[in-house]
């Protein structure tokens, strides 16, 4: 506003100057003609020597009047044609003013949406950034609570792996130790079972003397005393062979008795070592199939938390972008209505500032000519 009112004092003083200067030269033009119709009125009046004096001075008065008047009613008529002008041209400068005006707050208007659009874009990058950034953040959060479980888990697994090779090796260790202790003491069990079966054989021996004195006795006393000899011999041939049988057969039992116990503890400890294998085998395979399972458990697990993510980073994206739709649709809305508004609001002044000079009488300005400025 101060740029237009000084650029309208400027052409306002342009303008008095240049009528200033019409008037100067428009009254040199009348005094020069003014002085030539005097000039020639005087050389018409000199070649007319009939006419008196007195006639030709008051001819020359009445023509020096008459060219006043005129002059007089050309300058005012001049200056009324410049006061017209001038204040035509202050009016089309008002007009002007306002045009300029309405320009610079359509270049506002426009700056300011452009700025408003530039920030509104700046900040959709900005949310787009951020989503992007919080993306790769979970993604990487995610992968390396991932990798940590998995670690933890696979640290796990190779200490029970570990602790169940361990185990096996101390069962195994245990066993052998068992067996080994069995056999440093089934020679003091097959003594025991010697003395066992030596002892039977002894009460077997007494059982027979007995059985043999009583059928010595009996013999003697159911014989005639001729018999007994003969007897006696028989009976003592029959007690010799049975105690040599006997003895073959305590002889026989504990070979049989050590090669049996022998044969038995080899068999027994093999099938507690084929049995401890089994146990521990299947122990093994029990505890592969349960790490099986939880690796298989933990990568569903991973594979659900990797499709939640993305479907919650897709469904946070397509929310970002109909909020970056809505608020760009809102913004396009505002600048429409506000662009719509200033030009209805521009028209209507600019309207009512015609009307007013109509009803003053400058008609249109909307094409006036102002005068240049010779100085710029």
């Amino acid at each position: 506003m101060k740029a237009s009112a000084a650029e309208e004092k400027r052409i306002q003083q342009q303008i008095l100057v240049q009528q200033k200067k019409e008037l100067t030269t428009f009254l040199d033009t009348q005094k020069k003609q003014y002085r030539l119709c005097r000039e020639r009125m005087k050389e018409e009046m000199n070649e007319d020597s009939d006419t008196p004096k007195e006639e030709k001075q008051e001819r020359l008065s009445r023509h020096k009047e008459t060219m006043q008047r005129s002059q007089a009613e050309e300058e005012a008529q001049l200056l009324n044609q410049q006061r017209l002008v001038y204040e035509r041209s202050c009016r089309a400068l008002k007009r002007r003013s306002l045009i300029k005006k309405h320009e610079f707050e359509q270049e506002q208007m426009r700056e300011e949406l452009n700025k408003k659009k530039t920030q509104k874009e700046m900040e959709h990058a900005l949310m787009i950034r951020q989503d992007e950034s919080t993306q790769e953040l979970e993604q990487r959060h995610l992968h390396t609570l991932q990798r940590l479980r998995f670690e933890l888990m696979r640290h796990q697994h190779q200490t029970e792996l570990e602790n169940q090779e361990e185990y096996n090796s101390r069962r195994q260790r245990e066993l052998h130790r068992k067996h080994a202790l069995e056999r440093r003491q089934q020679p003091r069990n097959l003594k025991t079972l010697e003395m066992q079966i030596k002892k039977q054989f002894q009460d077997t021996c007494k059982v027979q003397n007995k059985q043999y004195k009583a059928l010595r006795n009996h013999q003697l006393e159911v014989s005639p005393k001729s018999d007994h000899k003969a007897i006696l011999k028989s009976l003592k041939e029959e007690q010799t062979r049975k105690l040599a049988q006997l003895a073959e057969q305590y002889e026989q039992s504990i070979n049989e008795m050590m090669a049996s116990q022998s044969l038995r503890l080899d068999e027994e400890q093999e099938a507690e070592c084929q049995a401890l294998r089994q146990q521990l085998h299947q122990e093994m395979e029990l505890l592969d199939a349960y790490q099986n399972k939880t690796k298989a458990q933990m990568e569903a697990q991973h594979e659900r938390e990797v499709q939640k993510l993305e479907q919650k980073a897709s469904l946070r994206r397509a929310h970002l972008e109909q909020k970056i739709e809505e608020e760009l649709a809102s913004l396009h809305k505002e600048r429409t209505e506000k662009i719509k508004h200033l030009f209805e609001r521009q028209e209507r002044e600019l309207e009512m500032f015609d009307s007013e000079s109509a009803r003053l009488g400058f008609g249109s300005l909307a094409s006036f000519d102002f005068p240049k400025d010779e100085a710029r």
